[in-house]
């Protein structure tokens, strides 16, 4: 049996092709590939504060991703991550806005909660669409999305408005000091250490319960599930929930840390990012933890792209896209062909 880290080992060569193939396009564009492929290691891992900067964009990705392979695993496309993180920021930020001038030890709790309650929430309706008539659980996580976004750009142009704002980008209130858990585009221990309770209790569930063996199975056969005795409709509204609950964390760490506010723009990628981490790891937990650390890197290399390689800072977008091209091409034919048979075999 292939161990999660070389499964992890044979995608980055694949990632490879992707850089490589983004170098060839950049040079044909007017731009050095080698001034590219410095600025990323620059940005990513040489650079001083490298590591802290990657590694403060790569827990919330982690963190979401880990919700995905979740929900991956229990056999549905939820792809709806994006849409969670900004119901679950979205959901914190009211509570917090709310409850200022009470004393922490109460608001962080509870905009912790909330922030998690609105991204399961947000995935939860889509689940249930899907396990009670049947709908395609891309379309309807799509969509939220797109729901999301927009309500997103209400929320922070209306209800939660900051009134002191420019007008240039609308956005909240600044969370009060006394309420973060981080400093400005820095690490936290406090993210840190939430970051690897996560992992561990989600590394717990997939690998020793009876959930992860079962969701792991519903992936593959659903109906060697419904021999166990098992209910394909849990499972797969737990993967949800779950995956929904984990989005709407990462959200939630952001606007009470890094960020410090809700905004409109906020970090529109977050969660398709996300679903390639997922990818990239094969679905395991180690290994998302560490695709998370490299795409984190990515991330803080869009602060050097500029300088080094004169390339705005959205070619890491399509550095991205063309790692999701190779990894999809590599990786998952096979995977979707068998859950295709198997969901109309259960059907």
């Amino acid at each position: 049996m292939i161990g999660p880290l070389t499964q992890v080992f044979r995608a980055l060569v694949f990632v490879l092709i992707g850089l490589i193939l983004c170098g060839i396009i950049f040079e044909f564009a007017g731009y050095s590939a080698w001034l590219m492929f410095q600025s990323i290691a620059e940005g990513a891992f040489l650079s001083a504060r490298a590591w802290q900067n990657s590694l403060r964009w790569a827990l919330p990705l982690f963190l979401t991703a880990t919700g995905v392979v979740i929900s991956f695993r229990c056999g549905f496309f939820n792809i709806g991550a994006q849409g969670q993180f900004y119901m679950g920021a979205i959901a914190a930020t009211f509570v917090v806005d709310g409850l200022t001038g009470y004393p922490p030890a109460l608001v962080i709790p509870l905009t912790f909660l909330a922030g998690i309650v609105g991204g399961a929430v947000w995935a939860l309706w889509p689940g249930l669409l899907r396990v009670r008539s049947g709908t395609d659980e891309v379309i309807t996580t799509l969509m939220g999305n797109f729901l999301a976004g927009l309500f997103l750009v209400y929320v922070t142009s209306g209800p939660l408005k900051d009134p002191s704002g420019t007008g240039q980008a609308a956005s909240s209130r600044p969370v009060e000091a006394i309420y973060r858990i981080g400093a400005a585009n820095s690490l936290s221990p406090a993210i840190i250490a939430i970051c690897v309770l996560v992992g561990i209790g989600a590394w717990v569930l997939v690998n020793r319960t009876s959930f992860g063996v079962l969701s792991s199975l519903a992936g593959r056969n659903p109906i060697m599930v419904v021999w166990q005795g098992a209910r394909l409709s849990r499972l797969g509204l737990a993967g949800f929930v779950l995956g929904g609950a984990l989005a709407g964390l990462a959200g939630t760490i952001e606007v009470m840390g890094p960020i410090g506010r809700l905004s409109s723009g906020m970090l529109p990628t977050h969660g398709f990012t996300a679903i390639l981490i997922a990818l990239v790891a094969n679905l395991s937990i180690l290994a998302t933890a560490f695709v998370s650390v490299f795409f984190g890197g990515l991330a803080a290399a869009g602060l050097y792209l500029p300088v080094l390689a004169g390339l705005p800072a959205a070619a890491i977008d399509i550095i991205n896209a063309a790692i999701a091209l190779f990894i999809t091409a590599r990786a998952w034919p096979k995977r979707l062909t068998n859950l295709f048979r198997s969901r109309r075999s259960a059907a």
